[in-house]
């Protein structure tokens, strides 16, 4: 009820300062002893992807907690599993600001970050200390100088495998130049192979997941859907933000970055489509992009998401949008007849 006032004041302050004060604010709320109740309840929403054990299908995606600053107050928000990163083995400032822009009249971002965080060493001590009752995801990535970016990836998942429930391979982000290079062809095989030995040493640890960009074409849809089978990645998270750019009212249209939020939709429908497809269902789907209702996530889990991811929506619904996503599931699935969400995957 008060978020409006809130967002007013919000968005009256410059977009990423906005953003560290609210990352500020869930982290005191989590460390005074966020509510954890809103993950769990109906038993219709519980849910396993990759051998984990999700409590709903709904989670957080990475970006908003890049430092994992306040895991334990985004769980109290609702969230069945939240991703903290994209974390890179040293410390990197990102790009210069301004590098996140609000399009309110298209309830979208855009943001050229550049990947920008404390470094792995720094946020892995947090994970560890946060209490949270669901999956935790750690969303690794390789920094822009790097001379080995293969290297870099198998050192964060080298790292991270103690504390991560699941560790994400990202090569999606637009905002790095050459990253999404590490999508096509040998340089993928290498990647996947290089980050499955780091998870194995010296014992099998969390599954993989893989998140890839929604600009792609056909023949790499099919590729990187065939590299991530053979590899036993554990999920597929489909996608990250566009550098595309669709009919767009603000005046930030033409901003360089991924674009995120309501007008990324579209696409991000076509592209779980298109995995779904190219999977032939043998590898769990992630949804991500522009997902900011329970009919928008519902409609992604019938369309063949295993889980959905929220991110930009929160910039414009609010810190209850994971609780009122979740209450909507349970009454969809109810409705339709579905015992268990996972039932409902690709029943459309």
């Amino acid at each position: 009820m008060l978020f409006p006032l809130l967002r007013a004041a919000l968005f009256a302050t410059e977009a990423e300062r906005a953003h560290e004060l609210t990352i500020a604010v869930l982290g005191k709320w989590g460390r005074a002893g966020a509510p954890f109740a809103a993950a769990m309840g109906d038993p219709r929403l519980r849910t396993g992807v990759a051998g984990l054990d999700f409590a709903n299908p709904v989670g957080l995606a990475a970006g908003l907690d890049k430092d994992g600053r306040a895991i334990q107050g985004l769980f109290g928000l609702g969230f069945g599993s939240v991703e903290i990163g994209t974390l890179t083995p040293l410390p990197q400032a990102g790009n210069p600001r301004p590098r996140l822009f609000r399009l309110v009249e298209d309830r979208a971002v855009i943001n050229r970050m550049g990947f920008n965080n404390g470094g792995l060493e720094a946020a892995l001590p947090r994970a560890i200390a946060a209490k949270r009752r669901g999956v935790l995801g750690i969303n690794v990535g390789a920094n822009k100088d790097a001379a080995d970016r293969i290297a870099d990836y198998a050192h964060g998942v080298r790292e991270a495998a103690d504390v991560a429930d699941y560790i994400t391979i990202n090569i999606s982000s637009p905002n790095t130049p050459g990253l999404r290079d590490l999508q096509h062809g040998s340089a993928l095989a290498d990647l996947l192979a290089a980050a499955d030995e780091a998870r194995r040493a010296p014992i099998i640890r969390p599954p993989l997941f893989l998140k890839v960009a929604p600009d792609l074409e056909a023949d790499d849809i099919d590729a990187i859907a065939r590299a991530a089978i053979e590899a036993h990645v554990g999920a597929l998270i489909v996608s990250n933000t566009t550098i595309s750019r669709p009919v767009l009212r603000s005046g930030h249209a033409q901003e360089a970055g991924g674009l995120s939020g309501a007008p990324l939709a579209p696409l991000a429908r076509q592209r779980l489509a298109d995995f779904r497809r190219a999977t032939g269902g043998a590898l769990p789907l992630v949804s991500v992009g522009g997902i900011d209702s329970a009919e928008e996530a519902y409609a992604r889990i019938r369309a063949g998401a295993s889980l959905v991811q929220l991110y930009t929506a929160m910039v414009y619904e609010g810190p209850g949008l994971p609780r009122r996503i979740t209450r909507g599931l349970g009454r969809l699935l109810k409705r339709d007849g579905f015992a268990h969400v996972a039932d409902a995957v690709g029943s459309g």
